[in-house]
C-alpha cells in the first residue's frame, strides 16, 4: 500500500457490523453535542489527567503515561484489586458507590504523585531528582478535601442561613442552598478553565476521553483514528459531580431547618451518602443513554465538560494510548462483566 492510500486507510471511519483494522468488531457509534462520535459501549476502563500525562484503570491493573522534560513517554503501572470485592456488603447499593470514590481518589493522587515527580528534574552536581516526599503529599490531599468540602458545602449553607429568616421557608431554604451551590460549582470550573497551567491538563482530559472511546468502538489506538473521537463522554467525573450538586438538594430537605451546628454537620457528614446515590444515578444513566429523555438529563454534565476538556494534540493522545495499552497488555476489560464497565468513572 502506497503513503498517500495508507493515509486515506487510516483516515477512514470504522463502519458498523464490519470489523475494524486491529481485527476488533467496530460498534455502532452515538453522536456527541460537538458532533464528534462516542462509542455506544461502555468498557471496564476509565482514567483521569495527570500533568503532562494520563492515567488509565482497568479491572485489574493501573497504569499512568507521562511526557518528560526530555520529550519521553515514561510508563508506569500497578496491579489492582477493587475494594468491592473484598466483602459483599460493600457492594450493596449506594454503599458501592461510596467505595468506588474513595478508590478512584486513592488511585488519582497516586498516579499524580508519580506524573509531579516525573516533572521534577536534578538539580546540577546531582543524578536522580528528590522526589516530593509522602508528608508532602498527604498535606496536599488533606487540603484539597477541607477546601472541596468548605468550598461546596459549608460555604452554601453558611451563606443561606444569613437569609434563612427572610425565606421563611425550609423548602425555599434548600432550595436557595442547592441553587448556590451549584452555581460555586460551576463558577469554580470556569474560572479554573481559564488558568493557563491547567490547560495542558485539560487537553490531555480530552486525550483520555477520546483514547477511551477508540478503544470502546474497536477501533486502532493511534493517534490519528483517537483524534477522531468526542472528548466529551458520558461516564466523565465531571458529570458525576454535577449530578453530586444536584443529589445534595434532595438528601438534605428532609432535614428541614434545624440549628445552625445540626445544619453544618449534616452537609459535612452527608457527603459519603450523596455519592453513593449519586453514583447510582449515573451508574442507571449509563445504562439507559440511549432513551432520549435520559440523553437530555445528561445533557447538562456534557456541556460542563466543554469547561474541563480541551483538544488534545497527537503527541498528547500517544500518551494516553500508552497508558491505556500498558492495562490491555496485562488484562482483557472486554472480557469483563457489564456491571464492572459502568462502575468505572472516564
Amino acid at each position: 500500500m502506497n503513503v498517500t492510500a495508507a493515509k486515506r486507510a487510516e483516515s477512514a471511519p470504522v463502519a458498523d457490523g464490519r470489523p475494524s483494522m486491529d481485527g476488533q468488531p467496530a460498534v455502532a457509534e452515538a453522536r456527541m453535542p460537538d458532533g464528534k462520535p462516542v462509542a455506544r459501549r461502555d468498557a471496564p476502563v476509565g482514567g483521569q489527567a495527570v500533568l503532562e500525562g494520563v492515567m488509565m484503570r482497568g479491572v485489574s491493573t493501573w497504569a499512568v503515561a507521562v511526557r518528560t522534560p526530555d520529550g519521553e513517554i515514561e510508563v508506569s503501572s500497578e496491579p489492582l484489586v477493587s475494594w468491592a470485592k473484598r466483602h459483599r456488603v460493600l457492594r450493596w447499593p449506594v454503599i458501592r458507590g461510596v467505595v468506588a470514590l474513595a478508590e478512584s481518589l486513592r488511585i488519582g493522587f497516586r498516579a499524580l504523585a508519580i506524573s509531579a515527580n516525573a516533572q521534577i528534574e536534578p538539580e546540577d552536581g546531582e543524578e536522580e531528582a528528590e522526589p516530593i516526599g509522602g508528608f508532602t503529599w498527604g498535606l496536599t490531599i488533606a487540603l484539597s478535601v477541607v477546601l472541596a468540602v468548605g468550598l461546596f458545602f459549608v460555604v452554601p449553607v453558611g451563606a443561606t442561613s444569613l437569609i434563612k429568616d427572610q425565606l421563611g421557608s425550609s423548602v425555599l431554604f434548600w432550595l436557595v442552598e442547592g441553587v448556590l451551590r451549584t452555581a460555586i460549582f460551576i463558577g469554580y470550573l470556569a474560572a479554573i478553565s481559564r488558568l493557563r497551567d491547567l490547560r495542558r491538563v485539560f487537553e490531555y482530559h480530552g486525550a483520555e476521553h477520546k483514547t477511551i472511546s477508540c478503544y470502546e468502538a474497536g477501533d486502532r489506538l493511534v493517534p490519528a483514528r483517537a483524534e477522531r473521537y468526542s472528548r466529551l463522554h458520558p461516564r466523565c467525573g465531571t458529570s458525576f459531580l454535577l449530578v453530586v450538586m444536584i443529589v445534595a438538594i434532595f438528601v438534605f430537605a428532609p432535614l428541614g431547618l434545624p440549628a445552625w451546628y445540626w445544619l453544618l454537620a449534616s452537609r459535612i457528614l452527608g457527603i459519603p451518602l450523596i455519592a453513593g446515590i449519586s453514583y447510582e444515578v449515573i451508574k442507571w444513566a449509563g445504562r439507559n443513554r440511549r432513551k432520549s429523555w435520559v440523553r437530555a438529563v445528561m445533557w447538562p454534565g456534557l456541556m460542563l465538560q466543554n469547561l474541563t476538556t480541551r483538544e488534545p494534540d497527537r503527541e498528547q493522545l500517544a500518551v494516553a494510548i500508552a497508558a491505556l495499552e500498558s492495562v490491555l497488555a496485562v488484562e482483557t476489560p472486554g472480557e469483563a462483566a457489564e456491571a464492572e464497565a459502568i462502575e468505572i468513572v472516564a
